[in-house]
């Protein structure tokens, strides 16, 4: 049995958002996640201690065959003017690097399916760069 006192429990804080059991409002992702993604509606937030900082953006995602892989990642490795080695030096400005293969965020094109990818405008790209750190909690759902 776990002991209860004042909102934490032997085994951690308890959870009270109010979105789903665990999750930021608005969001599907955990308080946990600094930066999610929701690849069903093409959206994506910037998470700041549970809170949303920033979203939903939208965002474009891999297409069949080559999909955007969910589950929960940490950022890797961030690379500004990052090229692609995979697609003959295509650019990837503002690549933040989160799961295997090559699977960033980066800044592109939002009409068309990626190659894995999670793509969004120049803006948002560069937002996502500026606030994720290595090792931050990445959500995809």
């Amino acid at each position: 049995m776990a002991l209860l006192v004042a909102g934490v429990s032997a085994f951690g804080l308890v959870g009270t958002a109010t979105a789903g059991e665990g999750t930021v409002d608005g969001t599907p992702c955990s308080e946990y996640a600094r930066a999610c993604v929701d690849i069903d509606s093409r959206q994506a937030w910037l998470i700041d201690d549970g809170e949303v900082v920033r979203g939903p953006v939208p965002v474009s995602t891999g297409g069949e065959g080559r999909e955007t892989p969910r589950g929960a990642f940490s950022v890797e490795w961030k690379n500004k003017n990052h090229r692609s080695a995979e697609f003959n030096g295509a650019p990837m400005p503002f690549a933040v690097f989160f799961a295997a293969g090559g699977i960033a965020f980066h800044e592109g094109n939002l009409h068309t399916p990626s190659a894995g990818c999670v793509r969004m405008s120049y803006d948002d790209a560069e937002a996502w760069f500026e606030f994720l750190q290595p090792g931050d909690a990445v959500e995809v759902r």
